[in-house]
């Protein structure tokens, strides 16, 4: 069967129509990367050479995808695509063209950590006070100045920056930042950032790569268009402006990252841009049942900025969704586990149909708890990256230093790891000379016997420099495993784990065994793209081009666990993915929506995408949760549902609410639909007083004998059964059933509650 035939009608109008500017607005389940994946192929059918195809995704994990399935259509030619991440594809021409910005050919590209580092260092070197001067605050504060393309000179005039960074106490922030940028520079280093800030410099500095770039990729194709930030479409435009071929991919819905700095208005205001474009809307769903689509439809309806659109499915109608309510947070997570047992054994789904979806990592601890009792192998993702690790990160260091010996963050991890007589004090008193000589590290420790720093120590230096550059000579003649292996034998790191056998150590050398296996992977791959022998820019096997593809990795690319365990994440984290059986949990104003969300009404728009994000990635099963209690900072709160659970339209909820409603008498001042049903949370200022009056020998028993159970009697609301307890000794909260009120939640320490013996309770 012909690929265009696979197509639905507006799949193929959006994939047939290759010529001049097109946004096409894919709504979830609605096939995009097929749609994005034939687009290209059929650019090639038509004898566009694919060397002049730029296509650029958010993981490499989808541009590998993508090359596959495109290399199914038209054969090899596919892998002359010019297809990666933003970040992959602009390092590669930044490596060519490093010459023209000042910075080395292999220039080491710093992580977040290795960033948070440096800024650190300075942070110390300038005496500043590291409570107000947090590296996290530092480090996204310049983030945020680079994605806008703000240079350290136009931060320090910027009068609303000056003033905001006054007004927060860190008056220091644009000092901070330019000295950042100066010691990058000066270690030959690129953070993520910059490979967007730099390739934004070279197509402005140099109209010759300007030129050269714009004529190159005469067709620009772009994957989640809605996560774009400032500087990536200010790139877009600059490579489009002469042949205007781009079209660009994406759902305004599911814009959730304005917290990494993506401008949603990139997708809003594209036909702005481009008036002459064309607009495709896939809105077909082939991912959920009816139920689902159409509740998503009901809940983002409500956003007031968006485009237009409307999913639709053929799907089943698929059964309602189920809605939750738990007393607590680990009441909840006992719930969900019993739910997924339950729907595991009548549905015969695998573990890993199963994905429990939450606001925020903190979230995860009762459901990991509670599937691991009732024996459920579970996977929660967010955790600390395999790249991260400290075994791992310190080979790492030594292959970048090798590489790159201006690297001054490499540098410092491993100067003196394992211990070889190099002290902090010793290196305190390089950085001052180097800082005094406005030289490197590096160079002073290349020439420590001009310094005097002692007999033993100058000899450790100079043994540890030699060292490096014995490394740094083996380049030309091995590959990255040879070299590598080489290096971790040499430096004693291999033998300095192969020691630890406490049951922590084995861990880390198996990271570390984990580490050199993936650099073996990497260099047994014989795969040479067609075509690449001629192509200007050359895949090799050296340590360099290993280094730059793992610092490019994101975090769904380093994800190689497919093992059968149901799967515990972020709702950020699972956007792309979809499961069988979805539960969405957690979901209480101020958790979700995020208390830091309730400020603004774009702030609150995007938490509702996210909640869309949230529902579009179940396939047949739905189950919506909320806690009416939950410990945060170490205190008890009482929760009030999440404002999304009443956008779902009634239609599509299950009116049972699962198992937990509690018989309960209603007052006539509430809704008795199935969702008020289930969220509501009966509090003293939620029901009318009551006219009790206590008995004559009313007298509080001590709070430390109630117990569930147990009928009691309140001064004011009367006899009650006491349903359950929960809480610390000295905060211990009771629900207690009052037959003229409902259910109540009481603090013990100050309910004056009196035990009864004989009082009948009706429920």
């Amino acid at each position: 069967m012909d690929y265009l035939d696979s197509l639905n009608p507006i799949q193929r109008q959006a994939v047939e129509k290759t010529e001049g500017p097109s946004l096409i607005i894919a709504g979830a389940g609605s096939g995009k990367t097929r749609v994005l994946t034939y687009r290209i192929a059929h650019l090639i059918r038509q004898g566009v050479d694919p060397f002049n195809i730029l296509a650029l995704t958010f993981t490499n994990k989808a541009a590998k995808e993508m090359k596959q399935r495109i290399e199914e259509v038209v054969g090899a030619e596919a892998r002359n695509v010019w297809m990666g991440t933003f970040h992959s594809i602009f390092a590669r021409i930044l490596r060519v063209e490093a010459e023209k910005i000042g910075f080395p050919s292999n220039f080491t590209i710093y992580d977040t950590d290795d960033a948070k580092s440096l800024i650190k260092t300075i942070i110390n070197e300038m005496a500043l006070n590291d409570k107000l001067y947090k590296p996290n605050i530092v480090q996204y504060r310049i983030s945020s100045a680079k994605n806008n393309l703000i240079s350290p000179a136009a931060y320090l005039k910027d009068p609303t920056l000056v003033s905001e960074d006054e007004s927060s106490g860190r008056p220091k922030l644009g000092m901070l930042y330019s000295l950042y940028v100066k010691r990058c520079f000066t270690a030959g280093a690129m953070d993520f950032d910059d490979l967007l800030i730099k390739m934004y410099e070279l197509l402005s500095k140099f109209p010759d790569a300007l030129h050269r770039y714009q004529h190159l990729f005469k067709y620009i194709l772009v994957d989640e268009f809605q996560d774009t930030n400032y500087a990536q479409y200010a790139i877009l435009k600059k490579l489009a402006d002469v042949f205007q071929n781009i079209s660009v991919v994406g759902d305004d819905a599911q814009s959730i990252y304005s917290f990494r700095g993506a401008v949603i208005d990139n997708i809003l205001n594209f036909e702005k841009q481009y008036p002459e474009m064309e607009v495709f809307r896939l809105e077909q769903n082939y991912r959920s049942t009816q139920t689902i689509v159409n509740a998503a439809n009901g809940v983002i309806q409500k956003n007031q900025n968006q485009l237009e659109k409307k999913l639709w499915t053929e799907n089943d109608l698929g059964n309602k969704i189920t809605l939750l309510r738990a007393q607590s947070d680990n009441d909840e997570g006992r719930l969900i586990a019993d739910a997924i047992a339950e729907e595991r054994l009548r549905k015969h789904y695998r573990n890993d149909e199963f994905a429990i979806l939450y606001r925020t990592n903190a979230q995860s601890r009762s459901f990991e708890e509670a599937l691991r009792r009732r024996n459920i192998p579970c996977r929660v993702y967010g955790g600390l990256s395999f790249y991260q690790r400290k075994e791992v990160k310190d080979l790492i260091a030594y292959l970048r230093l090798s590489v790159n010996h201006q690297d001054e963050g490499a540098l410092r991890r491993i100067v003196n790891y394992p211990a070889r007589g190099i002290g902090k004090t010793t290196i305190e008193k390089a950085t001052v000379i180097a800082s005094e000589n406005e030289i490197t590290l590096w160079k002073v420790l290349e020439n420590i016997h001009e310094y005097g720093l002692g007999a033993r120590t100058n000899q450790a230096i100079s043994d540890f420099i030699t060292m490096i550059k014995s490394f740094a000579t083996m380049q030309e003649k091995h590959n990255a495993y040879d070299l590598a292996l080489h290096i971790a034998k040499s430096s004693r790191l291999l033998t300095e784990l192969h020691n630890d056998k406490t049951v922590e150590g084995l861990n880390r050398f198996e990271n570390f065994q984990e580490l050199l296996n993936s650099i073996k992977e990497f260099t047994d791959d014989d795969e040479v793209p067609e075509g690449e022998e001629t192509a200007e820019f050359t895949k090799d096997k050296s340590l360099g081009t290993y280094l730059q593809d793992i610092m490019l990795l994101t975090d769904a690319d380093n994800d190689k666990d497919d093992t059968d365990k149901v799967k515990l994440m972020t709702i950020h984290a699972a956007k792309g993915l979809e499961f069988p059986s979805v539960y969405i949990v957690g979901l209480e104003e101020n958790l979700f929506p995020s208390m830091m969300s309730l400020s603004s009404r774009a702030d609150l728009e995007e938490e509702r995408r996210l909640f869309y994000v949230a529902l579009t990635r179940a396939e047949q099963s739905l189950t919506l949760s909320f806690a009416n209690s939950r410990y945060r900072f170490g205190n008890l709160n009482y929760c009030e549902p999440s404002r999304f659970i009443k956008e779902v339209p009634e239609e599509y909820i299950n009116s049972k609410a699962g198992n937990l409603e509690r018989p309960q008498k209603e007052s006539n001042n509430f809704s008795t639909s199935a969702i008020e049903k289930a969220v509501k949370f009966k509090t003293t200022s939620s029901v009318g007083k009551s006219n009790y009056k206590p008995s004559g020998d009313f007298k509080a028993d001590d709070p430390s004998e109630i117990q569930a159970g147990m009928k009691v009697e309140h001064q004011r609301f009367g006899h009650g059964k006491v349903l359950q307890i929960e809480g610390r000794p000295d905060n211990k909260i009771a629900t207690i059933f009052f037959q003229d009120l409902g259910e109540k939640k009481i603090m013990l320490q100050y309910a004056k509650l009196m035990i009864s013996k004989n009082t009948t309770i009706e429920q």
